[in-house]
């Protein structure tokens, strides 16, 4: 037995007081979390900006420059925005992000909006009308930017985007080159299909440019201006390698007729789902190439 028991219990006896273990302090309640971050008002300076969404290689940037021309509608060259972040270096500076009601992310769509905001004020117009193909890999972003965005949808012949890509990037294998378009189709035909906007055909744009820019125009909400057509009139900022197309084609300023996959072309395997779902080939056609790459399973570097 021990001398403090002993102790204890002879207090006990003498003056009917227990020493007893005094709890510590009870644990705070857990803070509750922070409610979903709410745009307030002033935080996006741009107001239903437009995205084309597309694969590479799909003629994104003969629409750019066609839009661009328009008195009324900017359209920069790409952007760029998947790439473009910010980093938070210390707990502090996280905390005072979380004072402010703000995270990382929306630090993010700030600058985004920021960003196109500065490009749509130096042009001096009222609509912006941003492309890059990667876009399509951000698109839940994009709408958590900006809930007012609206969509352009541009399709253009799986198998003339993937022998597009592959004359501009010889370095890559067929098998490569086939899964980098699927990945680019899967995404866009899934903002399609969940995304209400406007969708055209590189291929009408390129055959009917008139036809197709007036619809662009009536979605967009502004007249047709003739002068649109004649892109080569105006100022066009990056025609240039990972700034948009840089080929002979889109640098004559003058809109070309397409070259189109002969009607009984073979399309890889991977992807005949999107030539079929894009109306290109028949439902239930088997035009695919027989011995053509199949979608592989090995992992690869995110598109770019």
């Amino acid at each position: 037995m021990s001398w403090k028991g002993a102790a204890q219990r002879a207090l006990r006896r003498s003056t009917g007081f227990e020493i007893r273990r005094v709890a510590g302090p009870a644990p705070a309640p857990p803070r509750p979390k922070r409610p979903r971050i709410r745009v307030r008002a002033g935080d996006r300076l741009v107001e239903a900006p437009t995205f084309i969404l597309s694969t590479v290689r799909s003629g994104s940037t003969l629409l750019r420059v066609l839009l661009g021309s328009h008195s009324q509608i900017h359209a920069p060259h790409e952007l760029h925005l998947r790439d473009i972040a910010v980093e938070v270096q210390s707990k502090y500076g996280a905390r005072a992000l979380d004072s402010m009601g703000l995270d990382r992310e929306h630090l993010e769509y700030l600058l985004w909006d920021r960003l196109l905001h500065r490009e749509l004020a130096a042009s001096g117009k009222p609509l912006l009308v941003n492309k890059t193909p990667n876009d399509v890999f951000i698109v839940e972003r994009i709408r958590a930017c900006w809930s007012d965005a609206r969509f352009i949808f541009l399709l253009r012949h799986p198998a003339a985007i993937a022998a597009s890509r592959h004359a501009t990037r010889p370095q890559d294998s067929a098998e490569r080159n086939v899964e980098m378009v699927r990945r680019y189709a899967a995404a866009l035909e899934r903002a399609r299909t969940e995304l209400p906007g406007h969708t055209v055909r590189y291929e009408d744009l390129a055959s009917d440019p008139v036809a197709q820019t007036q619809r662009l125009c009536a979605f967009l909400g502004v007249e047709w201006e003739e002068t649109m057509l004649d892109y080569g009139r105006h100022r066009h900022r990056g025609l240039d390698a990972g700034l948009g197309d840089w080929k002979d084609k889109i640098r004559s300023g003058q809109v070309q007729s397409p070259t189109l996959p002969a009607p009984d072309a073979e399309i890889a395997p991977p992807l005949l789902e999107f030539a079929r779902a894009w109306g290109y080939v028949p439902a239930g056609s088997p035009s695919a190439a027989p011995d053509a790459p199949a979608r592989t399973s090995s992992p690869l570097p995110a598109p770019r």
